[in-house]
């Protein structure tokens, strides 16, 4: 099993492109792909290359995953989509007292305005213009997924609100009088957009949550082991332990690779993984779990599972798949 970011996803129709573009390479024996998470989980016989190359050919982009949720990318998105958020709210609100409020309801404005109607739709567009090119993201994304021939979500966003201004562009030559104000729809242009940007803000907040019960789950884990190798002690990384590996728990260190105990007798606290508060007693032939915490006594034990192959390993992936 083998676990990549994707990136550039916006909507299901983009993870199913992607599922169904390394689905059919030849070796694949499954293939999931989880919007929220912005993740994909692949089973079979297959290089990392090869899947990587797939992604890209489908107009996404794949990196492997590593042992951690990489949350500042996540935090740096949440915060550029709120920037782009506030940018549009700010310029949106006057455009509309401009052409729903003064043009259709006749809000106060200035005379200077009410006998230049032209004038008006300049500056109608010349706001509306700035909210597209804030939320430009939406017409770069539709169009290279119109290029890759995988139209999404942001193709629609894109079309929508394009046309609504570029129609309204050409009707800004035809104004002549207050009244033929009411044909333009560039505040419809920019409140497509202001109102998606609404939704992708709503979006990454739920993927941060996301990924931050993931990492308080995989913080839980111990970075580091002591291992015995040829009759030394040595502290290694928890993933370079390999099974068969002989390791040390000490006191109030927690165990860092599931394994079996063949020296030594102690109380394991077990909380983390099902909840018991009552701490569990080890013996010799016993197995102990990865994330587990050693109250009382000295352990050696021997590896059994290391890496993904772990019984925490297998809640974070539960947890990732029920997100």
């Amino acid at each position: 099993m083998k676990s990549y970011n994707v990136t550039g996803m916006s909507c299901a129709a983009c993870s199913a492109r992607v599922e169904n573009a390394v689905s059919t390479l030849p070796g694949v024996e499954s293939c999931s792909v989880n919007l929220l998470t912005n993740s994909m989980i692949v089973e079979g016989n297959i290089t990392d290359d090869e899947i990587i190359a797939a992604v890209i050919k489908s107009g996404y982009g794949a990196t492997i995953k590593g042992e951690k949720v990489n949350n500042s990318v996540q935090n740096n998105e949440e915060k550029a989509i709120l920037r782009r958020l506030i940018t549009s709210i700010c310029l949106l609100l006057p455009l509309m007292y401009l052409s729903m409020g003064a043009v259709m309801l006749g809000a106060p404005i200035s005379n200077l305005l009410v006998n230049n109607p032209i004038f008006i739709a300049i500056i109608e567009a010349l706001i509306s213009g700035a909210v597209l090119v804030v939320n430009r993201r939406f017409f770069i994304s539709g169009c290279r997924a119109v290029l890759n021939r995988s139209p999404n979500m942001d193709t629609l966003v894109a079309l929508g609100s394009g046309v609504s201004y570029i129609y309204s562009l050409y009707l800004t030559f035809r104004v002549s009088s207050f009244h033929d104000l009411h044909g333009l729809y560039f505040e419809s242009a920019a409140m497509i957009l202001t109102l998606i940007t609404v939704g992708k803000m709503l979006e990454a907040r739920a993927k941060g949550k996301t990924t931050d019960a993931i990492n308080s789950l995989i913080s839980l884990a111990p970075k580091t082991a002591t291992v015995l190798r040829n009759g030394e002690t040595q502290v290694i990384l928890a993933s370079e332990v390999v099974v068969g590996d002989l390791f040390i728990v000490r006191p109030g260190e927690a165990i860092p690779v599931d394994g079996m105990v063949i020296k030594g007798h102690s109380s394991i606290d077990e909380s983390m993984l099902n909840g018991e508060s009552v701490p569990v007693d080890k013996q010799v032939g016993d197995d102990v779990l990865a994330a587990t915490v050693n109250r009382s006594g000295y352990l050696e034990c021997r590896a059994t599972k290391v890496g993904d192959e772990t019984t925490f390993s297998s809640i974070i992936r539960m947890v990732e798949d029920a997100s």
